[in-house]
């Protein structure tokens, strides 16, 4: 028999943060647009989330899991997927 000592870490060490998340409620509609949305309907549905964001305790945890995995849809951490982009366009330009 194989040792166990070879298996993946269990994974929910690394992602119990969310449990704690303001958003954990929240229909998460409101956290990703749905296909065509557009222009003014859209940044009101993603203001509407951010406000979710503005008192989550895990806000920065979440902003910088988000980033790292380079999330491409929906609001998380308090940033859209335009405002994910060009923070992750920034931090590539500093590193150069």
């Amino acid at each position: 028999m194989e040792s166990i000592a070879r298996l993946p870490a269990p994974t929910q060490d690394q992602w119990e943060w969310q449990y704690r998340g303001a958003c954990r409620g929240a229909d998460p509609d409101l956290f990703f647009h749905p296909e065509g949305e557009r222009g003014a309907a859209r940044r009101r549905r993603a203001e509407t989330a951010k406000q979710y964001c503005a008192r989550c305790p895990v806000l920065d945890m979440c902003r910088e899991r988000s980033l790292m995995a380079r999330e491409p849809f929906g609001v998380w951490g308090g940033l859209s997927e335009d405002e994910r982009h060009a923070m992750l366009v920034g931090r590539l330009k500093k590193a150069s």
